[in-house]
């Protein structure tokens, strides 16, 4: 059997390269590692055997199809892709700006990486699954939101509404990739002690309340190797249920969280036509010969 690939964003530090890792020891993985710190991108495969780092911008859409094109020709195929770069925002949403002129353009970065890149991201993992050899193995997309996807976070809100972005992407992406065999995911991870901020800014946080790395890792694991699944609150999910999720890291459990239920019976009837579940089953219901008319 050929090794597993497996293609991480933000996989030179943090949550990526810990899953990376994690993945090594198995022994039957081949790793690339996509990140924009080259120094450290080429520490991270310097201790990792099997490991390919490809220096790519993951805002920039032709860096980061090239880098999943480098990975594919390199390795023949893609078994995991981890959308799992991400940022915090550094600036001041509501600093105070002089009244007399217009205020300059917010810096979007935060935007760009934590949603657009998944964005790209997911779309080019469709592409290179679809190349990949068909035996029976069944792909997965595991992208990173947050916690602060399904609570605000006052202090940056355009990463909070960029993190509430990739779980609704998940949600309305998961069936259309589904049918292709593929399964996708969004995890919301608690606070997670990664580079993501310096050493000074993370004591503002209480020590007893992080969710530690391996919580993350382990997490992340269980959904790349697929079955039956089963929450915190004891809540199963038989394997072939098991897409589309929206899995809440906390501490060191997990959670399934489910999408808000319609406001009312109207906006549930309207949004069946917006289903492509639903769609596709009233084609195969036409295609159906007319049993009441004998047809």
């Amino acid at each position: 059997m050929p090794n597993k690939v497996a293609f991480i964003t933000g996989g030179a530090s943090g949550m990526g390269l810990a899953v990376a890792e994690a993945l090594s020891k198995r022994g039957n993985w081949t790793l690339h590692l996509v990140d924009l710190n080259a120094e450290a991108g080429k520490k991270a495969v310097s201790s990792l055997p099997n490991a390919h780092f490809h220096q790519t911008n993951v805002t920039n859409y032709s860096s980061l199809a090239s880098a999943f094109e480098s990975a594919y020709n390199t390795s023949g195929r893609l078994d995991f892709v981890f959308a799992n770069a991400g940022i915090v925002e550094r600036d001041n949403f509501y600093e105070k700006h002089d009244l007399s002129k217009l205020p300059p353009e917010p810096n979007q970065s935060s935007i760009d990486v934590n949603f657009k890149s998944v964005v790209n991201t997911s779309y080019l993992a469709l592409h290179f699954f679809r190349k990949s050899p068909k035996d029976g193995s069944s792909p997965a997309l595991v992208m990173t939101a947050s916690c602060g996807a399904l609570y605000p976070s006052e202090f940056c809100p355009m990463y909070s509404g960029s993190k509430a972005a990739v779980v609704q992407l998940n949600r309305s992406l998961a069936f259309s990739y589904h049918l292709e065999g593929i399964r996708t995911f969004a995890i919301c991870p608690g606070t997670v002690k990664t580079n993501l901020m310096t050493g000074e800014e993370w004591e503002s946080f209480p020590e007893q309340y992080f969710t530690p790395v391996s919580t993350v890792v382990d997490s992340v694991l269980t959904l790349v190797n697929g079955g039956d699944l089963e929450d915190a609150t004891g809540k199963k999910v038989l394997a072939d249920k098991a897409w589309g999720l929206t899995v809440e890291i906390n501490g060191k459990n997990d959670y399934f969280r489910e999408q808000l239920p319609p406001c009312d019976a109207n906006m549930e009837a309207m949004m069946k036509f917006t289903s492509m579940g639903n769609q596709l089953a009233r084609i195969e219901k036409a295609k159906k010969p007319n049993e009441v008319n004998g047809a």
